[in-house]
């Protein structure tokens, strides 16, 4: 297998994955320095998590399990198999309260996840433990989500999203070290910092694990709501719920529209040309200003000038937003009608209640769609695209923008 490129071997260990198969002996050989490690996770982990299937969830583990005794040898695959059946099973807190000095929960490291779930294990942790510090574990782009609220603590950690499978491990010892403080306890919404909760942080009995791929596996209900279910029967909070608290007060004056054309890196997500200048130009007639996020820049940023000049919006409608998610997420939070692609930003529309128009393409199962679609109290209008046909959904979108008043 030494001449299998590891793109070719990561797509090779996928088809036994999902067709239930055991992986030929050696097959990992190569996934676990700088370049198959990228491949594993792009193309096996993802796609096993984003289908959403129970049975994949235990292909994953067993998977996982043997990539981690592989790349740390204190770890034996058999002993983390064992561990996960034990703290997959959703327990009863039956705990005291009052003994809780902290509550550490963990971020699911991107944006959109830690406003659909991990804030609602936040105000979930907040209501049972009035008492407590509540902590998010995380990266200061996730605290600042919640910067504005004072019960949230912030302990940081990064994950390391490149090189070889030993170092994107590397983190496990001092993020053990930080969890397995006196008198603590650890929430975790199936984070990347415990690699959907394989990695041991802490004794079992203080962790309290939403397997977030499996649970709930008899409907089509979306995250948020399954998170506040599993808050329910973990720690007995009813009603909590995804929320926002950035420290950012935005200087702006409605009616607002903010738009967001990102696609978390993944192309699939976006429509083609000229799509996306025909929705500016159509949210322009709902709103003296639109407030487009710029991203990073690069070929987002790219393509949102383009789509801004071929919509030909005379300058001072159009403000052009770059910097941190958290100040955008601001001013979503103040806008009259929020519209984009499946991404961070509709959540945050959602938890605040801001009608919202998401363009959702590219989902990799329909369970998936059903899990990350935007809910809330607000009025939520999905486009789900299955036929990427440009005018077709342009269609789509003005008459979901339309039945928004």
């Amino acid at each position: 297998m030494a001449s299998i490129s590891p793109n070719d071997r990561a797509r090779e260990l996928l088809g036994h994955c999902l067709h239930g198969e055991r992986w030929p002996v050696g097959l990992l050989d190569g996934l676990l320095d700088a370049e198959g490690a990228d491949a594993l996770i792009r193309i096996v982990v993802e796609r096993l998590a984003d289908l959403f299937e129970p049975r994949l969830v235990d292909v994953y583990t067993e998977l996982f399990s043997e990539v981690i005794a592989r790349t740390l040898p204190e770890f034996a695959a058999d002993q983390l198999l064992v561990r996960y059946q034990r703290i997959r099973k959703a327990r009863a807190f039956a705990g005291n309260t009052d003994a809780v000095e902290t509550v550490f929960v963990l971020s699911r490291v991107t944006l959109g996840a830690d406003v659909a779930v991990t804030s609602v294990m936040l105000d979930a942790a907040k209501r049972r433990f009035p008492k407590a510090r509540v902590v998010l574990v995380g990266s200061r782009k996730a605290w600042e989500l919640f910067a504005a609220d004072a019960r949230i603590g912030h302990a940081l950690v990064t994950v390391v999203r490149s090189g070889s499978m030993r170092e994107r491990l590397a983190g496990l010892h001092e993020l053990q070290t930080l969890l397995t403080q006196p008198r603590s306890i650890v929430i975790d919404p199936d984070s990347r910092l415990t690699q959907l909760g394989l990695l041991p942080v802490c004794s079992a009995e203080n962790y309290y694990f939403f397997e977030s791929r499996s649970f709930g596996d008899d409907g089509d209900h979306a995250l948020p709501v399954l998170a506040r279910r599993w808050a329910t029967e973990t720690f007995g909070v009813e009603d909590s719920a995804p929320y926002i608290a950035p420290a950012a007060d935005p200087d702006i004056v409605g009616p607002v529209v903010s738009i967001s054309l990102g696609v978390g890196e993944n192309p699939a997500k976006r429509i083609a040309d000229p799509f996306e200048a025909g929705l500016l130009a159509h949210l322009a007639q709902r709103a003296a200003l639109l407030v487009i996020d710029k991203g990073a820049g690069g070929e987002e940023g790219e393509r949102v000038e383009r789509a801004v000049a071929q919509a030909r919006i005379a300058p001072n409608r159009i403000r052009m937003f770059q910097g941190a998610f958290a100040d955008f997420a601001s001013i979503i939070a103040r806008s009259d009608l929020y519209a984009g692609y499946d991404s961070a930003g509709q959540h945050v529309a959602a938890a605040c209640g801001v009608p919202l128009v998401s363009v959702f393409a590219g989902f990799a199962s329909p369970r998936m769609f059903a899990r990350w679609r935007p809910t809330g109290r607000g009025r939520i209008e999905v486009v789900r695209v299955e036929n990427p046909d440009p005018a077709s959904v342009l269609d789509r979108a003005k008459q979901a923008i339309d039945a928004i008043r």
